[in-house]
């Protein structure tokens, strides 16, 4: 069967494959734009390699012991434990924009994900998550 007949046969294929149109000009024209930019920078941007150029940047402070010493964990947790309620707040935005259209049913659902929320909160506030007594 040639590309003929099945472009004739099936049309709705060629109309949909039309909507990514934009989309493609976009990637392209986004792809351009770096490559571009990053090309003009390297012919066009200074090429003087100094001692100070190529060392380390430390921020005018003088290091002292080593950087991979241990850490108190309270921080990692405390980091993770923002990403986590971060996260969830961020799921109120559908239901902010769409709370009409949902009804109760939407209501009594976005009430049982704070439930869940709060339980979650509760949950951290009696293990000590979130004391800093290190």
């Amino acid at each position: 069967m040639s590309l003929l007949n099945i472009l004739l046969a099936a049309p709705e294929v060629v109309e949909k494959s039309a909507d990514y149109l934009p989309i493609i000009i976009q990637v392209v024209v986004a792809l351009a734009i770096v490559v571009g930019m990053l090309g003009l920078s390297a012919m066009v941007g200074p090429k003087r390699k100094t001692s100070d150029k190529l060392e380390n940047f430390t921020s005018g402070i003088a290091t002292h012991g080593n950087a991979r010493q241990p850490m108190a964990i309270k921080y990692f947790l405390i980091a993770i434990l923002f990403v986590l309620f971060d996260v969830e707040v961020i799921f109120f935005y559908p239901y902010a924009v769409n709370f009409k259209g949902l009804g109760w049913n939407g209501f009594g659902e976005v009430v049982l994900f704070v439930a869940f929320f709060l339980v979650g909160f509760v949950y951290i506030i009696k293990k000590g998550a979130l004391k800093w007594e290190d």
